[in-house]
């Protein structure tokens, strides 16, 4: 019986191919308690595991570091294809994450298929090319148990895993696997379709691509654009052109020109094509920070950014971008979107253009590479991580007044975004919080996947009988199964005065109430940043350093109650 039918958590497994993504991999099963074996090519001469040790040796020097302990890293075992490709007979998951070469792939799959037990799961990590391809010629019972499974990089980090099925997959195993992923693996799966970079990457390449002409064929200069596609519009701190720099330029490069001739069907497939300047950066070694130079360079103390003419690296110049720093304080991440969108100066042209362009592409890839518009927003928004997906950007500005600016743009919408509307549907998502429902073409509305294991605190937050007490900086609440939790809701999470305080008092609560535990959790960006130094400031500023004695006794006092509490 196939192991992913027993719906038990996985303990071996192999990762064949030690590159970059394959070693990564290999690590975050490691760091889930899985036993690897990592294997690659053994070299012509000397150690026969020379490429895998050189891996795992870099592991320990990436930064943010792969590896969650030591003890992760004993857990992987070093091998290569020609002395130990046995081993994988003992694998309960054998992933694939060698070199993207389809003839490769196939003669690897060839030799797994003698090997591996028979009811292993067998996976792909590959990124360009068709899962129905890499597993031609195996045979039924194989492509029973064969699946994509795309992880992010970092893999420790990002938390989409997108499974892709092909036709010959068993449902149960695909089930097993977003089971698997997110319960063990700490992922968040999307099912995509077999199609070209899948969700993910086909959107976000895209996006990216699209931003970088703004620098290549406008007047954006780099730091502009950065300014504009990162926080501000809530994507991360690296925006456009430092992503490309830690991606690598000719990685991106790559990417754009297999997605171009991998889409000749895609109407927008001339976007794809990189720019002319990338191939000129390629050429002349500028690839980002494995070279120490790409889109900026370094230099002491100083960042420099590319002159598109010259090749050359200037100061950073003054942004042309007028109102930026107003748009930046308004909090709320919807609001400031619908503000920047309705900038008049070159803010909104370009927020206006590069959003229209999106929204427009990612409907209609729809059906093409997923069948739900919320499948397409998490893909993106946890693979490249951003905090608003196209087409809840496209519910923040209004569906009749993307519509109409697409229109006069001269942007497509597919068909069936017109029978969503005559049907009477003004929005994409709709339901509050415990019944969200999402609309898909075909079908209408339907329900946004839940998990009974999984507690949704918005959820608990909204019915009153589940508040147990209630500060200003932080909540008692009651998630079921005599089991309370305690909330922080101070800015960033940070442990102030109320905090603390609050925290001694939920203990106490807890302990003199019929409760099994508590536990200390939220669903903040960040679980906390540490104490409130604003508030420490403050005190110091007054000097009344008596007080600020009492605060950090305080905090002592907690941590002691939390050790020595008498329920877990």
């Amino acid at each position: 019986m196939p192991v992913y039918q027993h719906k038990l958590p996985l303990r071996t497994a192999a990762v064949l191919g030690a590159g970059v993504m394959g070693a990564q991999i290999a690590a975050h099963l490691a760091n889930a308690g899985i036993q690897v074996h990592l294997l690659d090519i053994a070299p012509k001469e000397g150690d026969k595991n020379a490429i895998v040790r050189g891996a795992l040796k870099k592991l320990g020097k990436m930064k943010p570091n792969p590896l969650a302990s030591r003890d992760a890293a004993t857990r992987i075992i070093p091998g290569n294809f020609e002395e130990h490709f046995d081993r994988i007979a003992g694998a309960e998951w054998i992933i694939e994450a060698v070199i993207e070469n389809l003839d490769i792939k196939q003669q690897l799959m060839s030799r797994v298929e003698e090997i591996a037990h028979p009811g292993a799961i067998i996976s792909s990590n590959t990124s360009g090319l068709p899962l129905r391809l890499i597993s031609e010629g195996r045979s039924e019972e194989f492509k029973r148990r064969f699946l994509g499974t795309h992880f992010f990089n970092p893999p420790r980090y990002l938390p989409l895993l997108e499974l892709i099925p092909t036709p010959d997959a068993d449902p149960d195993l695909i089930s097993y696997m977003q089971w698997f992923g997110r319960t063990h693996l700490g992922k968040n799966t999307v099912v995509a379709k077999d199609t070209p970079n899948f969700i993910a990457n086909r959107i976000g390449a895209y996006a990216i691509f699209q931003t970088v002409r703004f620098f290549t064929d406008g007047d954006y200069s780099i730091e502009e654009i950065d300014a504009l596609t990162g926080p501000l519009i809530g994507r991360p701190k690296s925006a456009t052109f430092r992503t490309i720099d830690v991606v690598g330029v000719d990685t991106l490069a790559y990417v754009g020109e297999n997605l171009y001739q991998a889409v000749p069907d895609d109407e927008s497939r001339q976007a794809h094509r990189p720019p002319a300047l990338l191939k000129k950066m390629v050429e002349q070694k500028l690839l980002g920070a494995k070279s120490g130079k790409g889109f900026y360079q370094k230099v002491k103390k100083e960042i420099l950014s590319l002159n598109k003419e010259t090749l050359e690296y200037q100061p950073r110049r003054p942004l042309r971008l007028e109102g930026l720093e107003e748009y930046s304080k308004i909090a709320d991440l919807r609001e400031r979107y619908k503000a920047l969108y309705a900038d008049t100066g070159r803010i909104g042209a370009f927020i206006r253009q590069t959003t229209l362009d999106l929204l427009g592409y990612a409907a209609r890839r729809i059906p093409e590479i997923t069948g739900n518009p919320a499948d397409l927003d998490n893909a993106v928004c946890w693979g490249f991580g951003w905090e608003l997906g196209p087409f809840r950007i496209w519910d923040v500005i209004g569906m009749k007044k993307i519509l109409e600016d697409m229109k006069s743009a001269g942007i497509a919408w597919p068909a069936w975004v017109d029978e969503m509307v005559q049907a009477g549907a003004e929005s994409f998502y709709r339901g509050d919080v415990s019944s969200p429902e999402v609309y898909r073409p075909g079908q209408g509305y339907a329900p946004l996947p839940a998990y009974s294991d999984r507690i949704n605190l918005n959820v608990v937050k909204n019915k009153k009988e589940k508040i147990l007490i209630e500060r200003k900086e932080a909540a008692l609440l009651d998630i079921g199964e005599r089991v309370a939790l305690y909330e922080f809701r101070s800015k960033s999470n940070t442990l102030g005065r109320d905090v603390v305080e609050g925290l001694m008092e939920a203990i106490d609560f807890v302990e003199q109430h019929d409760y099994h535990g508590l536990v200390i959790g939220n669903e903040g960006k960040n679980f906390s940043v540490g104490a409130n130094l604003g508030e420490v400031a403050y005190v110091i500023q007054q000097g009344n350093f008596e007080l600020l004695e009492k605060m950090t006794e305080a905090f002592q006092k907690m941590i002691l109650r939390i050790r020595y509490a008498r329920k877990p």
